[in-house]
């Protein structure tokens, strides 16, 4: 009688095997890449027209002249030949040099004479005959970084942000004493207030994407940064519900947290008016935003209607939802990214979208409770109101 003995194979081994058929796809598409990028397609045609993008990301006036910061967003290395200023060829030096490597950065000192208020135009040439502009509408000396200044650009973002939300708040007394149909209006407010400033989020992520060097895709990382934040925020929500921990207060945080990115945003436009030199914008901006943000904390109020907050809960919502206006008027006055602010907006709209789809269900939910329908003539005159009472507001900023 013949016996075979078969080694038996250890879980261990069999998840060894699953990890090298894992890996291996990987290092062969790694391989591949590589050799495309060292030996080439072998198509030895050349471009047409040389292919170089560069990107003047900002120009700083300072007593001496410009000071232009660029970054080679192309394919390809880009030497900078020459440099015009106003449609006269200037001097000017280069930090670390005037030959650019891909998503490489040079700095760019032009000593010139500028007068205050005056339009100025600063033109790039390179060795290959391309032109790349940037413009100066009004000539002002950039706001040097120093502690005067840091600390009044916090006051404006606290003007702006925290003062008129914690006004807004100021409204939960009087809210308190609406009835069941009423509260439900008054979130029904809440959602209109909402879905205009998740579509004002989108569009003024789409407007600074557009700014952003095209290689980042600005356009695309609004949406990305939205959808993202939004199934975040969903899954978080979704975790909670199963533990039984939602309530009217975390709604109201992250709604502070979503309008906070908002208001992160509007700080930005501030400062950077003032970095501009263009005072009066700035303050017209000052005085648009702040009666725009009161509707905010009636917004962020709603929720609580059903809760018992304290006083501390109304001041983190205020500095929450208000506080990042400080902070985009720091951004905004002394460095802008439009890159970074398209992707700060994007996750904004998605974090204020799911908002809305929580005091949705929410309205839903007590609506059934109740017996009352949800799409009722208070719910939508509410909804019809707290989108008016935006675009109003908002028409005073614009």
């Amino acid at each position: 009688m013949e016996i075979n003995i078969e080694p038996v194979k250890s879980k261990s081994s069999k998840s060894k095997a699953v990890w090298v058929w894992g890996v291996i796809p990987i290092v062969l598409l790694i391989v591949i890449i590589s050799v495309i990028a060292n030996l080439g397609t072998g198509i030895k045609d050349e471009p047409v027209a040389p292919i170089e993008v560069l990107d003047i990301q900002r120009i700083i006036l300072t007593e001496e002249g410009f000071t232009v910061s660029v970054l080679n967003t192309g394919p390809e290395d880009v030497t900078i030949a020459q440099v015009v200023v106003n449609d006269a060829f200037w001097n000017a030096d280069f930090n670390p040099g005037p030959t650019i490597e891909r998503f490489g950065q040079t700095e760019i000192k032009i000593p010139y004479g500028w007068v205050e208020a005056d339009p100025y135009t600063i033109v790039l040439i390179t060795t290959n005959g391309l032109l790349f502009t940037g413009e100066v509408p009004v000539a002002a000396l950039t706001p040097p970084l120093d502690t005067g200044r840091f600390l009044q650009y916090a006051l404006i973002g606290f003007y702006v942000g925290i003062v008129p939300v914690g006004l807004g708040l100021l409204w939960f007394p009087f809210m308190r004493r609406f009835s069941e149909r009423g509260i439900q209006a008054v979130m029904a407010l809440t959602v209109g207030l909402l879905f205009f400033l998740v579509i004002d989020t989108f569009q003024e992520g789409f407007e600074l994407g557009a700014e952003a060097p095209g290689v980042f895709q600005g356009t695309g990382l609004v949406w990305f940064a939205a959808l993202l934040s939004f199934l975040f925020l969903l899954a978080v929500d979704q975790a909670n519900e199963k533990r039984g921990r939602v309530s009217g207060t975390r709604v109201a945080y992250k709604m502070a947290g979503g309008i906070g990115l908002h208001n992160l945003g509007e700080g930005l436009a501030i400062g950077a008016a003032f970095a501009s030199g263009e005072a009066a914008l700035g303050t017209f901006l000052i005085i648009g935003f702040t009666l725009h943000n009161i509707t905010e904390g009636v917004g962020i109020a709603a929720p609580l209607l059903r809760d018992r907050p304290t006083w501390r809960t109304f001041l983190a919502l205020a500095v929450l939802a208000g506080g990042p206006a400080i902070i985009g008027t720091w951004i905004g006055g002394f460095v802008f990214n439009p890159t970074l602010a398209a992707i700060f907006f994007g996750i904004g709209a998605g974090a204020i979208l799911q908002v809305i789809y929580v005091i949705g269900k929410m309205i839903v939910r007590e609506a059934g409770k109740s017996g009352s329908p949800a799409v009722s003539w208070p719910n939508f005159t509410g909804l019809a109101l707290g989108i008016l009472i935006m675009y109003a507001t908002a028409i005073l900023v614009n």
